[in-house]
């Protein structure tokens, strides 16, 4: 039969509590042998029964060892059963050693303790044990003809240790289940804190998704232009061809250069498109590092849908520059956004001048510098130092998220970097990101 008792408590709290109680029979074996063993020297003589009691009573905390570690008996069980035996052991030795007056009779007053020890989560042995103790008690005063006030005086010296067992146990238990109320609340405070994480990255991701999204609808209207134009032309030049080659003997030459120019169209079509696509995927990129040019050249074109219309665009870009260490996705989000920052600042512009545009990128010592710079009115004094604040924009109502820039110094900074605005002296804003670079392009 398996120890009920135990089998509510935790795997890790049930093999301790086992290994516990089974030595703890084991070393009461023990201790029962070397009792009987040197009774000779505490009473001066050998007294057969004695050594008897002693290797019967150590014979059966031997077995109950063996039972309690291969749980075929129930904690409850096991205790009440030793608390049992060794009462009747502690009478048997009592009686043949001079009753009252023997050696052993201080024996019984420990064996409410004993039980306390076996059985430390439980009350009910203890109490059992306690009961049962006073009632040896009483009979072996008894037994021994002794006085109602010798009586009187062992049942409460036996009350004093009987409290302090009960207490004893009790004080155990409540420091076991005020360990086990902890060891929840941490548990689930651990919990907590892992769900508290999972909801703020799930909030990150879904900020950046609406940052995203809101760049794609800036980029929306200027989409239709770019595609626009191609199309058109593509659409002519197949007309175009249609009616060569309803000719005699159409132009070779120029069929092949109007067909090259066809072909330019679609692969500006397809790049517009890729651009977009590779923008609005909500991936996670396993590499943190990307080359300085393509992602400038990708941004300059997803941003061209918007600039193109509003005037110049200069890139300037050194060569052999190292990789930076922040992915392309994150990074040409940035460009994006600043360039767009600059769209509508150059759009906004009361004095109506033609709009210039610089996206430069050279090496430092540090690693790479990239400037976004634009000729437009600059940026408000007041609004310099909240400029990279969550929901905060310079913008009318409707016109932006506030999360644009915020977003930007984020990843920025997530790949150790740092980005900075400043109003230029010759007029317009300046964005300034230094990132840290990794290997140059081409080194082995």
């Amino acid at each position: 039969m398996r120890k009920a008792a135990l089998t509510s408590l935790p795997p890790t709290e049930l093999k301790a509590e086992v290994r516990l109680r089974r030595r703890n029979y084991l070393l009461c074996a023990v201790g029962f042998l070397l009792s009987g063993a040197s009774h000779p020297l505490t009473l001066g003589r050998v007294i057969p029964e004695v050594l008897v009691v002693h290797a019967a009573w150590s014979a059966v905390f031997i077995a109950l060892g063996i039972a309690v570690g291969a749980r075929w008996l129930a904690a409850r069980s096991t205790s009440a059963l030793a608390a049992f035996i060794s009462l009747i052991a502690l009478m048997f030795d009592i009686r043949f050693t001079g009753g009252i007056s023997s050696p052993f009779f201080p024996g019984l007053y420990a064996v409410p303790l004993i039980i306390a020890v076996f059985t430390p989560g439980h009350r009910k042995p203890t109490l059992v044990a306690c009961v049962l103790t006073l009632v040896s008690l009483l009979l072996t005063c008894w037994w021994s003809g002794a006085s109602f006030q010798v009586t009187l005086s062992q049942v409460f010296s036996f009350a004093f240790v009987a409290w302090i067992s009960a207490y004893g146990g009790r004080t155990f238990r409540r420091l076991r289940d005020a360990e086990r109320e902890a060891d929840r609340e941490r548990v689930e405070a651990l919990q907590r804190l892992a769900e508290s994480e999972r909801l703020r990255a799930q909030a990150e991701r879904n900020r950046a998704e609406m940052e995203r999204l809101a760049v794609l609808g800036k980029l929306a209207a200027g989409v239709a232009h770019e595609v626009n134009n191609p199309l058109a032309y593509v659409k002519s030049n197949l007309g175009f061809l249609g009616e060569e080659l309803r000719e005699q003997a159409p132009d070779v030459e120029e069929l092949r250069r109007v067909l090259e120019e066809t072909q330019q169209g679609v692969q500006r079509i397809q790049q517009i498109v890729a651009d977009l696509r590779r923008f609005s995927r909500d991936t996670s990129e396993a590499e943190e590092h990307c080359a300085v040019d393509d992602a400038v050249a990708e941004a300059q074109r997803l941003a061209s849908v918007r600039l193109r219309s509003l005037g110049e665009v200069v890139r300037d870009v050194a060569p052999e520059l190292p990789r930076v260490r922040i992915s392309q996705r994150h990074l040409v989000q940035v460009l994006v956004n600043l360039l767009l920052n600059a769209a509508d600042a150059l759009d906004a512009a009361e004095q109506r001048r033609p709009a210039r545009v610089v996206l430069r990128a050279t090496l430092t010592p540090a690693g790479v510098r990239l400037d976004v710079e634009d000729n437009g009115p600059g940026i408000p004094t007041t609004a310099l130092s909240r400029l990279f604040e969550p929901f905060f924009t310079t913008k009318p109502p409707g016109k932006g998220t506030g999360l644009g820039l915020a977003l930007c110094r984020e990843y920025v900074a997530r790949a150790g970097g740092t980005l900075v605005a400043e109003n230029r002296q010759e007029g317009g804003a300046r964005f300034t990101l230094l990132l840290p670079g990794t290997v140059r392009q081409g080194a082995a």
